[in-house]
């Protein structure tokens, strides 16, 4: 029963390891926290419960909630762009992913920056000022759910 119990626990710790924190502003406290990522759900604030599932990512598609039907598809993600529904239709283009600065439809003007990230920090715009910090990241988000949580 004790092997069982230590077995658990580590289960669990490596779990909770490969969780996400995205923190509103420049804050890393527990009750600044807004969404969670486990690698397939976003969650809504500090949990993973199943009902508080936002969205799901499969790498190439974001439903709606904890679906994974194609009546469900709120975005289609390519690596580089973020597209409306299901589409991969340059019309249909909603933002562009660079690695660091994510812009405004189909461009990679700098007038367009929206978002700048530099691996712990999302700053609004082609700013890295703590002022302009909109979220702090602890562990990896897909730049498909930044680019969506900035929609």
């Amino acid at each position: 029963m004790k092997q069982l119990t230590i077995l658990l626990l580590c289960c669990m710790t490596m779990l909770m390891a490969h969780t996400s924190k995205i923190y509103r502003g420049n804050s890393t406290y527990t009750s600044d926290i807004l969404y969670t990522w486990d690698g397939k759900h976003l969650f809504r604030g500090n949990c993973t419960y199943t009902s508080d599932i936002f969205l799901t990512f499969d790498g190439k598609y974001i439903f709606c909630g904890n679906s994974t039907y194609t009546s469900d598809i709120l975005y289609t993600w390519d690596g580089k762009h973020l597209y409306k529904g299901s589409s991969t239709y340059t019309s249909d283009i909603l933002y562009t992913w660079d690695g660091k600065y994510l812009y405004k439809g189909n461009s990679t003007y700098t007038n367009d920056i929206l978002l700048t990230w530099d691996g712990e920090k999302v700053y609004c715009g082609r700013s890295t000022y703590t002022s302009d910090i909109l979220y702090s990241i602890s562990g990896h988000i897909p730049a498909a759910l930044l680019a969506v949580l900035f929609l």
